[in-house]
């Protein structure tokens, strides 16, 4: 129950709050931008679980001096009632944000779109999901920087990489609404290549993995890194560097291969390449040593096969539907202008509810 399991984990969170409230009003950890980000960050994560506190411990004292007075004067009864579903409702948010939690929620995140089976429609289709991310972290207010991108003849993307990034530290951040995205997704419609108007079905992969702020577990040997340049490409003549400034990284202990020509400069696109590196290396030494107890990011692609979908983009129908948790909409064309809210929404309360019935 609630009001017997709470207590003693908001009083912990009460003191790690109280102490990260202190460290952020000394002006000394503000000289070290990496900690006070840190520590920014876990402050933010804290602050819904003490506003929710806060809250129910008011209507705890209010529910307590209604009855009070009833005792004396019965139009105070009134009000008790009301009082005590407050009080209910704010027990049950407090024991969810109580509840543990994916450590990676508050990250960031480095998401991949790969072309699979379908050729160039295939491509098309992957630029399409890269746009619906984008559009989706536009109306979030996130930051999006495309980092690499190979373009097929049509403008499709045979692969490109993204960071997806909130703009303030928050306690639900990008890993927490994107984190189910992986895995391959299957359309079903008339490919702009196709004379005769018949319906295609092809398919394309995503991976998404958190960057945390710091990628401090994986140490990278130098000697295991491959690195090459290039010149960076772009479409049409635009943006098309005249050095050799793209950078491309491949770890050679794990094939891990990442490329970036966003940047300006041959350095800054082999710094930006690292990082990414370094969080994809993180990823799978946590996937590594979670493996017994949860699938992660190398099972999120199998093969880019129609057979290893998770969701499903039929045109004709108008209709998404995603296949791990019978989710279904007829509302297509604004899920690929970004509104994923509802089908983000139903995948995080399948999954609490299956953490739930797993404890």
């Amino acid at each position: 129950m609630a009001d017997k399991t709470a207590p003693s984990a908001v009083d912990d969170v009460l003191a790690e709050y109280n102490g990260l409230e202190t460290q952020l009003a000394d002006p000394a950890l503000h000289n070290n931008p990496a900690e006070a980000r840190r520590v920014g960050k876990r402050f933010a994560e804290l602050a819904p679980v003490m506003s929710t506190y806060n809250k129910l411990k008011a209507a705890t004292d209010d529910l307590a001096a209604a009855r009070e007075l009833a005792a004396d004067d019965s139009a105070f009864a009134a009000e008790v009632p009301g009082l005590e579903q407050q009080v209910e409702e704010l027990s049950k948010a407090l024991t969810d944000l109580l509840a543990p939690r994916d450590p990676h929620d508050a990250d960031d995140v480095v998401l991949e779109v790969k072309s699979g089976e379908g050729g160039e429609e295939s491509a098309l289709f992957a630029a399409d999901l890269a746009r619906m991310y984008i559009r989706y972290a536009e109306r979030h207010g996130w930051k999006v920087e495309v980092l690499d991108a190979n373009i097929s003849d049509l403008g499709g993307y045979k692969e490109a990489t993204l960071t997806i990034k909130s703009r303030e530290p928050s306690r639900d951040g990008v890993w927490s609404q994107l984190k189910f995205e992986g895995g391959v997704h299957r359309v079903q419609r008339v490919p702009v290549t196709e004379s005769q108007g018949r319906i295609h079905t092809s398919a394309a992969g995503v991976l998404i993995y958190p960057e945390p702020d710091e990628v401090e577990q994986v140490q990278i040997d130098e000697s295991d890194l491959r690195i090459d340049v290039y010149r960076s490409s772009g479409k049409g003549g635009q943006g098309v560097n005249t050095t050799d400034s793209a950078v491309r990284i491949t770890h050679l202990p794990t094939g891990i291969v990442v490329t970036c020509q966003n940047e300006r400069s041959q350095l800054q696109n082999k710094i930006r390449a690292m990082q990414v590196l370094g969080a994809r290396l993180q990823a799978l030494a946590e996937e590594q040593a979670e493996a017994e107890a949860a699938a992660g990011r190398a099972t999120q692609i199998r093969t880019v096969d129609r057979s290893e979908r998770i969701r499903t983009y039929n045109f004709p129908e108008n209709r998404i539907t995603d296949h791990r948790i019978g989710f279904k909409a007829h509302n297509l064309d604004s899920v690929l202008d970004g509104d994923l809210d509802a089908l983000l929404d139903a995948l995080g309360e399948a999954d609490r509810a299956a953490r739930l019935s797993a404890e």
